[in-house]
């Protein structure tokens, strides 16, 4: 019967994480090269937004990001930067009403917001995958760039959410509401107590 309190037992067994997951994302060690993965990268969103945040045409009328739209969905030859037609059809749903008009701010602010959360470590799992899915759709609308890299790096923090911020804001912020990072001494010194019998 499957233990429904923990999600990692199965007919009684325990399936425990592999030792070298659980030291690169749950170990306080490895906040520091975290630490570095996530500067990094939150530098590069601030660096990407700063150009942005202050353009017009990105958070006023929305007109570059209708450019990049519009290069996106052009198809020359029978091809195009766009791989998949579901996705074309999207961006072009998204020209055709007008989105980039309010989106264009959204990826304006976004940016900024995801690299200052990853630069303080202010809820660094939840950045980095606002990062990541943003990293995506610039692959899938055709922007090779960094873009690979970067979803990478970000995948990564994702996966060591737990420690990624330990050096940081989230060193505060995920004790607050309510996910603390727990001593494992104090949790082995706990007195186990025999399951009652039936």
């Amino acid at each position: 019967m499957t233990n429904v309190k923990n999600p990692k037992t199965f007919s009684g067994r325990v399936i425990e994480d592999p030792r070298i997951a659980r030291f690169l994302f749950s170990d306080v060690r490895m906040s520091w090269v975290w630490l570095i993965v996530r500067i990094w990268l939150g530098y590069q969103w601030i660096d990407a937004s700063l150009h942005k945040v202050t353009n017009p045409a990105w958070v006023s009328t929305g007109a570059a990001l209708k450019g990049f739209w519009e290069s996106a969905v052009t198809v020359t030859n029978g091809k195009g930067p766009i791989a998949f037609g579901w996705y074309r059809d999207f961006i072009n749903y998204l020209l055709n009403t007008q989105a980039y008009t309010w989106f264009g701010k959204l990826v304006a602010y976004g940016e900024l917001l995801i690299g200052v959360g990853l630069v303080v470590g202010a809820f660094v799992g939840i950045a980095a995958f606002f990062g990541a899915l943003m990293n995506f759709n610039f692959i899938m609308a055709g922007a090779a760039s960094t873009n690979g890299l970067l979803l990478f790096l970000a995948l990564l923090l994702v996966l060591a959410w737990k420690i990624a911020g330990y050096i940081g804001a989230d060193y505060f912020l995920l004790r607050f509401v309510g996910v603390p990072w727990k001593n494992r001494e104090a949790e082995e010194a706990k007195p186990v107590t025999a399951p009652a019998r039936q």
